[in-house]
């Protein structure tokens, strides 16, 4: 029996990894679950799955070092950069890490990095593009490649043009073609953010450099990545875009249990890839940068473009005008060296107070 401490319990992931836990009832139970402000979604998971431990994050915050105490597995299923703090204190506490949570390596990678490796912990990638690579590399992070390549399925803009992108509305960036996820990921991957952070967390959980990591839009998302080795081979991971797939492998690997329906080649016909338009979607290169920058360059990055998915979702900004506010952030707030969860946490805020202020005119 693996006892998980779910974090995120109420959000997409989290729902999904209930689906699991439900399906698997003689393999998982919950230790703790962690949910964001929905009481009222904890209270019904709680009286469902009888956790040792089950709180709002105002509690649970106050709570890190005792939360993952009799927790196999932390699984780090809430968005943003309030992850990050989970994340860490999963890692102290020399737990196995389901992450789930992009901030925590787009944020703080070398600060993650740095515990995982002294403390030699589990750290399983649970996006689908990570879980891939994973796959691919035989569940060895540290087993040599040559390239990595991740797919995007571009989005529901991806072939508009400039001018129609400052006239789409809040609903029509949350209609995914293919993927159905929370609303912060869902504006992230139509503007191409969000694949601009899978780049930065190729780089931490692979030793990658830039130079190594590659992106192709692929609309079907079925190739949900592909590992390049030195004799010219490569090594993809197919399936149907469903998150109930990358979740579990996380919780079972290198076991694999029943799980989602058999790909069927034969109807799929074809699949297709394509260039990914940087100069159409600014965000993406704007991630790149920032990974470059390092420091807390990225965590720059992330508060801007939290602080501006947040006013585009109000209406209070154009979709164009989210690439904006983050590139007048990262420009206005000079970055440092990342050497403290605090120095995260400081530049988190300043960089939230200068994206609010762009937008607004505060």
């Amino acid at each position: 029996m693996v006892n998980i401490a779910l974090i995120g319990c109420t959000g997409s992931i989290g729902r999904q990894v209930c689906e699991v836990v439900r399906r698997n009832p003689h393999r998982f139970r919950f230790s703790a679950l962690v949910c964001g402000k929905n009481e009222k979604a904890l209270s019904a998971l709680a009286e469902e799955f009888h956790p040792e431990t089950a709180l709002c994050a105002a509690q649970a915050e106050a709570r890190l070092s005792s939360l993952f105490e009799n927790a196999d597995v932390a699984f780090i299923a809430t968005g943003g950069f309030s992850g990050l703090a989970y994340t860490l204190a999963a890692a102290r506490a020399g737990k196995k890490i389901a992450l789930a949570n992009k901030e925590s390596l787009v944020c703080g990678g070398e600060l993650v990095m740095r515990e995982v490796e002294e403390r030699k912990i589990d750290l399983v990638p649970v996006d689908s593009e990570h879980s891939a690579l994973f796959q691919c590399l035989g569940f060895r992070r540290g087993a040599p490649y040559k390239k990595l390549v991740l797919t995007a399925s571009g989005g529901p803009f991806l072939h508009f043009t400039e001018e129609e992108m400052k006239g789409v509305t809040a609903s029509d960036a949350l209609r995914h073609p293919t993927w159905n996820m929370g609303a912060k990921i869902t504006i992230d991957s139509a503007t191409l953010l969000n694949k601009g952070y899978e780049v930065l967390e190729a780089k931490w959980l692979y030793g990658a450099e830039f130079g190594q990591i590659e992106a192709v839009v692929h609309p079907e998302s079925i190739v949900h990545s592909l590992v390049y080795f030195e004799d010219g081979a490569a090594v993809a991971q197919l399936g149907y875009p469903d998150m109930k797939l990358p979740i579990q492998l996380a919780l079972t690997y290198p076991e694999r249990l029943p799980c989602e329906k058999e790909l069927d080649l034969i109807s799929l016909g074809a699949l297709h890839f394509e260039r990914l338009p940087q100069e159409k979607f600014p965000c993406y290169g704007l991630a790149l940068e920032a990974g470059k920058a390092g420091g807390t360059a990225p965590t720059l990055l992330n508060a801007a473009a939290e602080t501006a998915v947040n006013a585009f979702l109000r209406g209070g900004i154009t979709f164009p005008q989210i690439a904006e506010t983050v590139r007048e952030t990262l420009e206005r707030v000079p970055h440092v060296r990342a050497d403290s969860f605090e120095t995260l946490r400081e530049a988190d805020m300043r960089a939230r107070a200068v994206a609010s202020g762009y937008i607004y005119g505060k």
